[in-house]
């Protein structure tokens, strides 16, 4: 059994140096996978800018504005968890001090957020911060200390 967390970097990560976006999204999504008890697990996290997100977010989803993050399960039940993760950058720095918060705790908030969704966790569009996949994904966020 063994977990493989593969981050890249695809767009500069504007106030992160050189590999601390890909350290804190791999530490991010690792942390979700020992929480859930999963000892076997192969993630792919690519972190790109809006124009990527959009692209994405329009060839996936139908919709053309730039997402904060695209999680895609690529497994069937009794399967090891095996997952696609995008991850908006530019959304990540606009949206972390809009809510009073570092751009790297609201990075490492994506990471978690959609490492759940890949494995299984989802939440209502509509008052999503009352969920239990949000009190789950505060919870390892706050044991992950960043600020």
């Amino acid at each position: 059994m063994s977990v493989r967390v593969e981050v890249n970097q695809e767009c500069q990560v504007p106030g992160f140096g050189p590999g601390e976006a890909e350290r804190l999204v791999e530490a991010a999504a690792r942390a979700v996978l020992a929480d859930q008890g999963i000892g076997s697990a192969d993630l792919s996290i690519t972190i790109l800018d809006d124009g990527g997100m959009a692209s994405l977010n329009r060839e996936w989803k139908g919709r053309g504005d730039a997402t904060d993050v695209l999680a895609f399960a690529l497994y069937e039940g009794g399967e090891q968890p095996v997952g696609d993760v995008y991850l908006g950058a530019e959304r990540a720095v606009e949206q972390g001090p809009a809510a009073g918060e570092s751009a790297a705790r609201e990075l490492a908030r994506l990471a978690i957020h959609a490492t759940l969704h890949v494995l299984g966790w989802d939440h209502p569009e509509e008052d999503r911060e009352s969920s239990e996949m949000w009190a789950v994904q505060e919870r390892i966020l706050t044991s992950l200390g960043v600020s």
